[in-house]
């Protein structure tokens, strides 16, 4: 096991090419789904956070469930409708990145709206009177809403780049794990331990950690100031 980790750190100070690849699938992947799935979840979010409508409840519903459901399960339905005699197979996007985007933006979406929802409810409700007031239209209400609430979108953000990040079923079912184009870190770390390439797959691992503790680290920081003003916030 010594010796494997040696030979992981070894790679990883040189720079392996094929694990930049995989790395550099995985980051583009993750960080695109996760920008989209913001720009896209935040005003749900505050839309459930803030107001009372007939559906709302099953919305949350949804959105909370949505979080739950298994990688493999979100894979194969987009797979269904991806694939050649699909209904979106004229895209011809399967088995390549943009796949795995997609995928891992339904995944990340309803993690982005159950947080930030959340978040957003537990705002003082003279927020948007008092913007209005001050003559803001609906979207400076909405970025009232979000900068007040800012703390929140961040953890909902880091806690949905985490998990897409990390994410197995829906890279290998829509990405096919092809070398060099949609081979992420988590398929390869699969791939190469099912091959008997041990410390391939570890110094892959030991990348993904390193991204969760940038994840975790970046978090705090951006939590710190909230805490100093209001330690109560956990």
């Amino acid at each position: 096991m010594i010796e494997a980790v040696q030979k992981a750190g070894q790679l990883l100070w040189r720079l392996d090419p094929i694990l930049l690849d995989c790395v550099k699938v995985s980051l583009l992947c993750s960080l695109t789904a996760t920008a989209a799935a913001v720009l896209m979840g935040a005003p749900v979010a505050v839309l459930l956070g803030r107001k009372h409508f007939p559906g709302r409840r099953v919305l949350v519903v949804a959105a909370h469930t949505g979080m739950a459901v298994p990688t493999v399960v979100i894979g194969l339905l987009l797979y269904g409708l991806l694939s050649r005699n699909g209904p979106l197979g004229v895209l011809s996007i399967l088995y390549t990145p943009k796949a795995i985007i997609l995928g891992e933006f339904a995944l990340g979406f309803p993690i982005i709206v159950a947080l930030f929802s959340a978040a957003a409810a537990g705002l003082d409700a003279r927020i948007e009177m008092t913007a209005r007031t001050l003559g803001a239209g609906r979207f400076g209400v909405f970025l009232t809403v979000v900068r007040e609430a800012k703390v929140g979108l961040i953890a909902a953000t880091m806690s949905a780049f985490g998990r897409l990040c990390s994410e197995l079923g829906i890279a290998m079912m829509l990405g096919g794990s092809i070398k060099h184009h949609t081979r992420t870190m988590t398929t390869a770390i699969a791939m190469e331990t099912s091959g008997g390439e041990f410390t391939f797959a570890l110094a892959l691992g030991l990348v993904l950690l390193l991204v969760a503790l940038g994840v975790n680290i970046a978090a705090q920081l951006f939590r710190l100031p909230a805490q100093r003003r209001h330690p109560d916030v956990l």
